[in-house]
Protein backbone atom coordinates (compact mmCIF):
# COMPACT_ATOMS: atom_id res chain seq x y z
CA UNK A 1 0.00 0.00 0.00
CA UNK A 2 1.34 3.45 -0.88
CA UNK A 3 1.24 5.93 2.00
CA UNK A 4 0.45 9.49 0.97
CA UNK A 5 1.37 12.66 2.76
CA UNK A 6 -1.46 14.68 4.28
CA UNK A 7 -0.54 17.67 2.12
CA UNK A 8 1.65 18.41 -0.88
CA UNK A 9 1.91 22.18 -0.43
CA UNK A 10 5.37 23.74 -0.26
CA UNK A 11 4.20 26.95 1.42
CA UNK A 12 2.68 27.34 4.84
CA UNK A 13 -0.98 26.37 4.94
CA UNK A 14 -1.71 29.79 6.43
CA UNK A 15 -0.58 31.53 3.22
CA UNK A 16 -3.79 30.31 1.60
CA UNK A 17 -5.84 31.94 4.37
CA UNK A 18 -6.49 35.37 2.89
CA UNK A 19 -10.16 35.96 3.65
CA UNK A 20 -10.92 38.67 6.18
CA UNK A 21 -12.95 37.49 9.15
CA UNK A 22 -16.14 38.98 10.59
CA UNK A 23 -15.50 40.72 13.90
CA UNK A 24 -17.81 40.27 16.89
CA UNK A 25 -17.76 42.44 20.01
CA UNK A 26 -19.52 40.47 22.75
CA UNK A 27 -20.58 41.91 26.07
CA UNK A 28 -20.00 39.45 28.92
CA UNK A 29 -20.86 41.87 31.75
CA UNK A 30 -20.90 45.61 32.35
CA UNK A 31 -17.12 45.34 32.72
CA UNK A 32 -16.03 42.63 30.29
CA UNK A 33 -16.06 42.34 26.49
CA UNK A 34 -14.62 39.97 23.92
CA UNK A 35 -13.30 41.07 20.52
CA UNK A 36 -13.34 37.95 18.33
CA UNK A 37 -13.01 37.25 14.61
CA UNK A 38 -14.00 33.75 13.49
CA UNK A 39 -10.91 31.98 14.79
CA UNK A 40 -8.39 34.80 14.45
CA UNK A 41 -6.60 35.85 17.68
CA UNK A 42 -8.97 37.33 20.24
CA UNK A 43 -8.62 40.44 22.38
CA UNK A 44 -10.23 40.88 25.79
CA UNK A 45 -11.41 44.18 27.23
CA UNK A 46 -12.06 45.05 30.87
CA UNK A 47 -13.71 48.37 31.71
CA UNK A 48 -13.20 49.45 35.30
CA UNK A 49 -14.45 52.48 37.20
CA UNK A 50 -11.61 54.68 36.02
CA UNK A 51 -9.66 52.86 33.31
CA UNK A 52 -9.67 50.21 30.58
CA UNK A 53 -7.49 47.10 30.37
CA UNK A 54 -6.80 45.32 27.07
CA UNK A 55 -5.75 41.66 27.10
CA UNK A 56 -3.70 40.72 24.00
CA UNK A 57 -3.29 43.47 21.50
CA UNK A 58 -3.71 42.20 17.93
CA UNK A 59 -0.65 41.91 15.73
CA UNK A 60 -0.08 45.50 14.61
CA UNK A 61 -0.93 49.02 15.82
CA UNK A 62 -3.14 49.52 12.76
CA UNK A 63 -5.12 46.39 13.62
CA UNK A 64 -5.38 47.63 17.22
CA UNK A 65 -7.27 50.68 15.97
CA UNK A 66 -10.32 48.54 15.22
CA UNK A 67 -10.30 47.24 18.80
CA UNK A 68 -10.07 50.83 20.03
CA UNK A 69 -12.98 51.81 17.78
CA UNK A 70 -15.13 49.13 19.42
CA UNK A 71 -14.00 50.19 22.91
CA UNK A 72 -14.89 53.80 22.18
CA UNK A 73 -18.41 52.71 21.23
CA UNK A 74 -18.98 51.73 24.89
CA UNK A 75 -16.65 53.93 26.98
CA UNK A 76 -14.42 57.00 26.82
CA UNK A 77 -12.29 55.91 29.80
CA UNK A 78 -8.53 55.88 29.19
CA UNK A 79 -6.83 52.65 28.13
CA UNK A 80 -4.20 52.46 30.87
CA UNK A 81 -3.22 48.79 30.88
CA UNK A 82 -2.26 46.20 28.30
CA UNK A 83 -1.79 42.62 29.50
CA UNK A 84 0.16 40.08 27.47
CA UNK A 85 -1.15 36.56 28.05
CA UNK A 86 2.11 35.26 26.55
CA UNK A 87 4.97 36.38 24.32
CA UNK A 88 3.90 35.46 20.77
CA UNK A 89 4.19 38.32 18.29
CA UNK A 90 0.63 38.03 17.03
CA UNK A 91 -0.52 38.88 20.57
CA UNK A 92 1.88 41.70 21.46
CA UNK A 93 3.05 43.76 18.51
CA UNK A 94 -0.05 45.96 18.47
CA UNK A 95 0.59 47.23 22.01
CA UNK A 96 1.92 50.65 21.00
CA UNK A 97 -1.39 51.41 19.29
CA UNK A 98 -3.10 51.76 22.67
CA UNK A 99 -0.45 54.10 24.16
CA UNK A 100 -0.94 52.42 27.55
CA UNK A 101 0.59 53.56 30.82
CA UNK A 102 1.73 50.01 31.51
CA UNK A 103 2.28 46.77 29.60
CA UNK A 104 2.05 43.85 32.02
CA UNK A 105 3.32 40.29 31.63
CA UNK A 106 4.61 37.44 33.73
CA UNK A 107 8.33 37.36 34.42
CA UNK A 108 8.48 34.11 32.45
CA UNK A 109 7.00 35.90 29.44
CA UNK A 110 9.55 38.69 29.81
CA UNK A 111 12.34 36.11 29.88
CA UNK A 112 10.99 34.49 26.71
CA UNK A 113 10.98 37.86 24.95
CA UNK A 114 14.62 38.29 25.93
CA UNK A 115 15.53 34.77 24.82
CA UNK A 116 13.57 34.45 21.57
CA UNK A 117 11.48 37.52 20.88
CA UNK A 118 13.35 38.60 17.76
CA UNK A 119 13.27 35.12 16.24
CA UNK A 120 9.57 34.66 17.04
CA UNK A 121 8.70 38.00 15.48
CA UNK A 122 10.37 37.09 12.18
CA UNK A 123 8.96 33.56 12.33
CA UNK A 124 5.35 34.57 12.89
CA UNK A 125 5.28 37.36 10.33
CA UNK A 126 6.63 34.92 7.75
CA UNK A 127 4.14 32.20 8.62
CA UNK A 128 0.87 34.12 8.68
CA UNK A 129 1.00 37.37 6.70
CA UNK A 130 -2.75 38.12 6.88
CA UNK A 131 -2.60 38.38 10.65
CA UNK A 132 0.07 41.08 10.40
CA UNK A 133 -1.85 43.58 8.32
CA UNK A 134 0.06 46.88 7.98
CA UNK A 135 3.08 45.31 9.63
CA UNK A 136 5.06 48.42 8.75
CA UNK A 137 3.17 50.19 11.58
CA UNK A 138 4.94 48.05 14.20
CA UNK A 139 7.67 50.15 15.86
CA UNK A 140 11.26 48.94 15.48
CA UNK A 141 12.45 46.48 18.10
CA UNK A 142 10.39 44.39 20.48
CA UNK A 143 7.40 45.05 22.73
CA UNK A 144 8.65 45.15 26.31
CA UNK A 145 6.57 44.83 29.49
CA UNK A 146 6.87 47.74 31.91
CA UNK A 147 5.54 45.66 34.83
CA UNK A 148 6.18 41.96 35.48
CA UNK A 149 4.99 39.56 38.15
CA UNK A 150 5.42 35.95 39.24
CA UNK A 151 2.48 33.82 40.33
CA UNK A 152 -0.34 36.28 41.01
CA UNK A 153 -0.87 40.00 40.70
CA UNK A 154 -3.98 42.02 41.56
CA UNK A 155 -4.99 45.38 40.15
CA UNK A 156 -7.96 47.46 41.18
CA UNK A 157 -9.75 49.44 38.50
CA UNK A 158 -11.68 51.45 41.03
CA UNK A 159 -13.84 48.89 42.88
CA UNK A 160 -13.25 46.17 40.28
CA UNK A 161 -10.57 43.63 41.18
CA UNK A 162 -8.59 42.14 38.29
CA UNK A 163 -6.30 39.19 39.03
CA UNK A 164 -3.45 38.14 36.76
CA UNK A 165 -2.58 34.52 37.49
CA UNK A 166 -0.08 31.94 36.29
CA UNK A 167 -2.01 28.69 36.63
CA UNK A 168 0.69 26.54 35.04
CA UNK A 169 2.55 25.94 31.82
CA UNK A 170 0.72 24.92 28.68
CA UNK A 171 0.77 26.98 25.49
CA UNK A 172 4.05 28.51 26.73
CA UNK A 173 5.90 28.60 30.04
CA UNK A 174 4.76 32.18 30.64
CA UNK A 175 0.99 31.79 30.23
CA UNK A 176 -1.13 34.29 32.17
CA UNK A 177 -4.89 34.25 32.64
CA UNK A 178 -6.88 37.34 33.60
CA UNK A 179 -9.62 36.70 36.14
CA UNK A 180 -12.50 38.80 37.40
CA UNK A 181 -13.23 37.05 40.73
CA UNK A 182 -16.30 39.15 41.51
CA UNK A 183 -17.92 38.12 38.23
CA UNK A 184 -16.16 34.77 37.60
CA UNK A 185 -15.14 35.77 34.07
CA UNK A 186 -11.82 34.53 32.71
CA UNK A 187 -9.59 35.53 29.78
CA UNK A 188 -7.46 32.47 29.04
CA UNK A 189 -5.17 33.47 26.20
CA UNK A 190 -4.19 30.47 24.09
CA UNK A 191 -4.41 28.03 26.98
CA UNK A 192 -7.98 27.46 25.78
CA UNK A 193 -9.27 27.47 22.20
CA UNK A 194 -12.78 26.88 20.91
CA UNK A 195 -13.31 25.20 17.52
CA UNK A 196 -9.76 26.34 16.72
CA UNK A 197 -6.61 24.25 16.65
CA UNK A 198 -4.23 24.91 19.54
CA UNK A 199 -0.82 26.05 18.33
CA UNK A 200 1.64 24.04 20.41
CA UNK A 201 5.03 24.88 18.96
CA UNK A 202 6.17 26.26 22.33
CA UNK A 203 4.02 24.01 24.47
CA UNK A 204 4.45 21.82 27.51
CA UNK A 205 2.23 18.86 26.67
CA UNK A 206 2.74 17.10 29.99
CA UNK A 207 1.75 20.19 31.99
CA UNK A 208 -1.09 21.55 29.87
CA UNK A 209 -3.89 19.19 31.06
CA UNK A 210 -3.27 20.08 34.72
CA UNK A 211 -3.29 23.77 33.86
CA UNK A 212 -6.69 23.31 32.21
CA UNK A 213 -7.87 21.56 35.37
CA UNK A 214 -6.68 24.58 37.35
CA UNK A 215 -8.77 26.83 35.11
CA UNK A 216 -11.79 24.60 35.59
CA UNK A 217 -11.33 24.74 39.36
CA UNK A 218 -12.03 28.48 39.27
CA UNK A 219 -15.51 27.61 37.93
CA UNK A 220 -15.73 30.47 35.42
CA UNK A 221 -19.22 31.31 34.20
CA UNK A 222 -17.79 32.88 31.03
CA UNK A 223 -14.44 32.58 29.26
CA UNK A 224 -12.73 34.34 26.39
CA UNK A 225 -10.44 31.82 24.64
CA UNK A 226 -7.38 32.68 22.60
CA UNK A 227 -9.23 31.84 19.40
CA UNK A 228 -12.85 31.12 18.73
CA UNK A 229 -16.16 32.47 19.98
CA UNK A 230 -16.57 33.85 23.48
CA UNK A 231 -17.91 31.17 25.82
CA UNK A 232 -20.81 32.82 27.60
CA UNK A 233 -22.24 30.03 29.79
CA UNK A 234 -20.72 27.45 32.14
CA UNK A 235 -21.67 24.68 29.70
CA UNK A 236 -19.86 26.42 26.86
CA UNK A 237 -16.84 26.98 29.09
CA UNK A 238 -16.80 23.26 29.86
CA UNK A 239 -16.95 22.50 26.13
CA UNK A 240 -13.98 24.75 25.43
CA UNK A 241 -11.90 23.21 28.18
CA UNK A 242 -12.84 19.66 27.16
CA UNK A 243 -12.06 20.26 23.49
CA UNK A 244 -8.66 21.78 24.18
CA UNK A 245 -7.82 19.02 26.68
CA UNK A 246 -8.84 16.28 24.24
CA UNK A 247 -6.74 17.72 21.41
CA UNK A 248 -3.62 17.98 23.58
CA UNK A 249 -4.13 14.49 25.03
CA UNK A 250 -4.85 12.84 21.69
CA UNK A 251 -1.83 14.39 19.99
CA UNK A 252 0.48 13.53 22.88
CA UNK A 253 -0.77 9.93 22.97
CA UNK A 254 -0.26 9.47 19.24
CA UNK A 255 3.26 10.91 19.27
CA UNK A 256 4.22 8.95 22.37
CA UNK A 257 3.05 5.71 20.76
CA UNK A 258 5.00 6.46 17.60
CA UNK A 259 8.19 7.19 19.49
CA UNK A 260 7.76 4.00 21.54
CA UNK A 261 7.50 2.08 18.26
CA UNK A 262 10.81 3.52 17.11
CA UNK A 263 9.37 5.71 14.34
CA UNK A 264 11.04 8.89 13.15
CA UNK A 265 9.41 12.35 13.16
CA UNK A 266 8.18 12.13 9.57
CA UNK A 267 6.39 8.83 10.15
CA UNK A 268 4.94 10.02 13.46
CA UNK A 269 3.71 13.21 11.79
CA UNK A 270 1.96 11.40 8.96
CA UNK A 271 0.21 8.98 11.29
CA UNK A 272 -0.75 11.64 13.83
CA UNK A 273 -2.03 14.04 11.19
CA UNK A 274 -4.20 11.33 9.66
CA UNK A 275 -5.59 10.23 13.03
CA UNK A 276 -6.26 13.76 14.30
CA UNK A 277 -7.80 15.03 11.06
CA UNK A 278 -10.83 12.78 11.46
CA UNK A 279 -11.79 14.50 14.72
CA UNK A 280 -10.25 17.96 14.49
CA UNK A 281 -9.65 18.64 10.80
CA UNK A 282 -12.56 21.11 10.64
CA UNK A 283 -11.03 23.33 13.32
CA UNK A 284 -9.51 26.65 12.23
CA UNK A 285 -5.79 26.51 11.21
CA UNK A 286 -5.57 22.72 11.66
CA UNK A 287 -3.27 22.13 8.70
CA UNK A 288 -1.09 25.07 9.65
CA UNK A 289 -0.62 24.07 13.29
CA UNK A 290 -0.12 20.33 12.99
CA UNK A 291 3.50 20.28 11.73
CA UNK A 292 4.56 22.66 14.52
CA UNK A 293 2.51 20.80 17.14
CA UNK A 294 3.78 17.32 16.27
CA UNK A 295 7.37 18.52 16.00
CA UNK A 296 7.24 20.11 19.45
CA UNK A 297 5.54 17.08 20.98
CA UNK A 298 8.09 14.74 19.39
CA UNK A 299 10.85 16.92 20.85
CA UNK A 300 9.31 16.81 24.33
CA UNK A 301 8.79 13.05 24.26
CA UNK A 302 12.35 12.43 23.07
CA UNK A 303 15.13 14.85 23.99
CA UNK A 304 13.90 18.42 24.53
CA UNK A 305 11.88 19.10 27.71
CA UNK A 306 11.89 22.82 26.87
CA UNK A 307 10.84 24.14 23.47
CA UNK A 308 13.53 24.89 20.94
CA UNK A 309 13.45 28.33 19.35
CA UNK A 310 11.49 28.63 16.13
CA UNK A 311 13.28 30.80 13.59
CA UNK A 312 12.11 31.67 10.09
CA UNK A 313 14.76 29.29 8.77
CA UNK A 314 13.76 26.45 11.07
CA UNK A 315 10.11 26.96 10.12
CA UNK A 316 10.90 26.44 6.45
CA UNK A 317 13.18 23.46 7.04
CA UNK A 318 10.53 21.74 9.17
CA UNK A 319 7.72 22.48 6.71
CA UNK A 320 9.67 21.22 3.71
CA UNK A 321 10.66 18.07 5.60
CA UNK A 322 7.12 17.18 6.68
CA UNK A 323 4.97 18.76 3.96
CA UNK A 324 7.28 19.45 1.03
Amino acid sequence: MTQTRPSTTRTFASHADVEEKKVSFVKLSDNAYAYTAEGDPNTGIIIGDDAVMVIDTQATPVMAQDVIRHIRAVTDKPIKYVVLSHYHAVRVLGASGYAPEHIIASRDTYDLIVERGEQDKASEIGRFPRLFRNVESVPPGLTWPTLTFSGTMSLWLGQLEVQLIQLGRGHTKGDTVVWLPQQKILFSGDLVEFDATPYAGDAYFRDWPQTLDNIAALEPVALVPGRGAALTTPDRVAQGLAGTRAFIADLHASVTAGVAAGKDLTAVYRETHAAMKQKYGHWVIFDHCMPFDVTRCYDEVTAHPDPRIWTAERDLEMWKSLEG
